[in-house]
């Protein structure tokens, strides 16, 4: 299974990636939206763990364009927001 992890923390997504390497996932990381949106316009993914609140491009404007994309990628959105309607 193919990951694309996307976390503009280093740390956080070092942590992340190594443990679903270690599940022996095939794992890249980007730290921004920008770089997300070029590895999924060349790569198939079957797994983005994409952080909400990244640079360049919103975490939201990414998922929307993997729906757009009708790409068979799962999505699974990490957030810190406090509040109900941000989450």
């Amino acid at each position: 299974m193919r990951v694309l992890v996307v976390e503009d923390e280093p740390i956080l997504a070092d942590a992340i990636a190594e443990w679903l390497r270690r599940e022996t996932f095939a794992v890249d990381v980007v730290l921004d939206g920008g770089a997300a949106l070029e590895r999924l316009a060349v790569n198939d993914y079957d797994v983005l763990v994409l952080d909400r609140d990244i640079p360049v491009v919103h975490g939201d404007d990414v998922c929307r364009a993997v729906v757009e994309s009708g790409a068979d990628t799962r999505v699974l959105m990490l957030t810190a927001a406090s509040a109900v309607r941000d989450r």
